[in-house]
């Protein structure tokens, strides 16, 4: 199994949902049949654990879930499965659905009992004869490359006024700034908002300049746990995550100072902690989805060392998921911003050139967060991997961030 979340986001490019993106088996090893890698699967909900582990208010509070539902899968107890976010989730189908009592039926229950409906792939050439299937959905999901959405907004708007519209596989910026403005289109999706990229300033500001020492102070070799301990100091904020995080981990420790806290995290867990929740607070002024992703890529990384061989850098690749985005956090260069922060060359090259041992755990995870499968699978051949022990990473990665910075609240 392989699974990921994909943000879709409004005109404003703020996420306003995330889009469940799954494949069952290694496509290179398993050709797909009728859509999925195994008949068996039609059946099932990939990926759905997903969401359940993570928590559908751990990604953004209020957002929508897309999650695709086979043509046969949707006469199974997918109920039992999705309960728990009943009013949240859209139900994505296909093409393959056909425009007869049988889907009309059970479309009209799943809305009934609160769940709300989408189709996509469906040509254009399909849309009459589906009128009446088409009157149950909530959403159309529309690949700009493949239709006009000039004329086919217009049909909508017409025809099925109750639709929302969500245009997808946009490539770049311009065509989004086109379609942007259009009252017609809802949500949008798209390649080149997978870490969104935001216009700021790019002077950093005194308190990032502080984060910034920090780090240095944390990512130089055997650092001193006071001086780490009283820039800690200088901002409050910082003083009250590191208290959380210590009470934590530590329920009945009185902490009597900041050095004594950071005396009971110790070198290592300091140094881990001060990465990724400064690298959080330097995002506050980046999309939600910025801070997201650096977070997740960190873990993930960490998660996935063994497999690239690089278990005794765990430390190191983490460290450098967290910083694969800092160019966006500090609107300047990947170069320029590395020079800012104490990072080893491998990291540096991994991150500028591409290149060093460190090169294919970064391109991989890149890969996976765009679903790109047929490279995963790729990959996995070379690596001799089986696509359950990615998934697994994976589970590891969104349970530790919801751990890490919503059950600590």
């Amino acid at each position: 199994m392989l699974a990921t979340l994909i943000p879709y986001f409004d005109k404003d490019m703020k996420v306003s949902a995330y889009a469940l993106v799954s494949q069952r088996e290694n496509s290179l090893l398993n050709p797909p049949i009728f859509g999925t890698s195994s008949p068996n699967g039609l059946a099932e909900i990939g990926g759905v654990e997903i969401v359940h582990n993570i928590g559908i208010d751990t990604l953004s509070p209020g957002t929508d879930v897309l999650i695709p539902v086979t043509h046969i899968a949707v006469f199974s107890d997918l109920e039992s499965k999705c309960e728990e976010f009943r009013g949240r989730l859209v139900l994505v189908f296909d093409d393959q659905v056909e425009n007869n009592d049988a889907y009309r039926n059970r479309f009209t229950q799943l809305k009934e009992e609160g769940y709300k409906l989408a189709i996509s792939k469906l040509p254009v050439s399909r849309y009459e004869e589906c009128k009446e299937l088409l009157m149950l959905m909530d959403y159309v999901i529309l690949d700009q490359k493949e239709v006009d959405l000039t004329k086919v907004k217009i049909y909508f708007r017409r025809q099925y006024p109750q639709i929302k519209i969500c245009v997808g596989n946009i490539d770049n910026q311009d065509i989004f700034d086109s379609l942007k403005d259009d009252d017609n289109f809802h949500r949008f999706e798209g390649k080149f908002y997978r870490i969104p990229i935001t216009k700021g300033e790019t002077e950093v500001s005194p308190l990032k300049i502080n984060y910034l020492e920090l780090m240095n102070i944390v990512n130089a070799p055997d650092f001193e746990l006071t001086e780490a301990a009283d820039v800690i100091g200088r901002d409050t904020a910082l003083v009250v995550e590191l208290l959380k995080m210590v009470n934590h981990i530590a329920v009945n420790s009185q902490v009597t100072s900041i050095r004594h806290a950071a005396a009971i995290l110790g070198q290592r867990e300091l140094k881990k902690w001060i990465n990724t929740v400064i690298t959080k607070e330097l995002c506050a002024d980046r999309p939600n989805e910025v801070s997201r992703t650096s977070m997740l890529r960190a873990k993930f990384m960490e998660c996935l060392a063994p497999v690239f061989g690089l278990g005794m850098k765990s430390s190191e690749v983490f460290l450098m998921g967290l910083f694969s985005i800092l160019n966006i956090i500090l609107n300047m260069p990947m170069e320029e911003a590395l020079k800012m922060v104490t990072v080893s060359k491998e990291i540096e090259d991994a991150l500028v050139r591409g290149t060093g041992e460190l090169a294919n755990i970064y391109s991989f995870v890149v890969s996976y967060e765009a679903a790109d499968w047929q490279e995963i699978s790729r990959q996995l051949i070379v690596l001799n991997v089986d696509t359950d022990v990615i998934y697994q990473a994976y589970t590891e990665t969104v349970c530790w961030y919801k751990e890490m910075f919503f059950e600590t609240e």
